[in-house]
């Protein structure tokens, strides 16, 4: 019986532990694909990056599905989304663009916080990626 025990935990235990996925893919309309890239802040298309309450569209090949938005939310917290529209299939219209501390989807014009990632009365919010400083002006985005 003590033997039983000593399985049962073991299996408990290692069921429990789960793989750094934070970045899991739930949303039908947007597949995951592994991306790393390098921002430099010091380059003038990123600039405004330096500053809380800016952000930029990154559209290097490979960064994401329909692109990159890094968002500068202060104290040193930056929060990155993909460009494609979380709600809706992958279309013409499906590219989202910045509206000061929001990203538009033109296919139904909502309105996503770049503080949260959240639409009002969306399913779906942004898909976020992990963002890593490397120093004071470069930050690494990846999947």
């Amino acid at each position: 019986m003590k033997n039983f025990y000593i399985i049962l935990f073991y299996i408990l235990m290692f069921s429990s532990c789960d793989k750094d996925n934070g970045n899991s893919n739930n949303n039908p309309y947007l597949p995951n694909y592994s991306f790393d890239i390098t921002v430099n802040m010091n380059l003038p298309q990123y600039n405004a990056l330096i500053y809380p309450s800016n952000a930029v569209y990154i559209n290097t090949a490979g960064a994401g599905i329909r692109g990159v938005i890094v968002f500068n939310a202060g104290s040193g917290n930056y929060l990155a989304y993909d460009a494609a529209c979380p709600n809706q299939s992958l279309s013409d219209c499906s590219t989202m663009t910045i509206n000061g501390i929001n990203a538009v989807c033109a296919c139904d014009d909502a309105n996503y916080s770049l503080f949260t990632g959240l639409a009002s009365g969306k399913q779906y919010p942004m898909k976020t990626y992990r963002v890593q400083m490397i120093d004071a002006t470069t930050l690494r985005v990846y999947n």
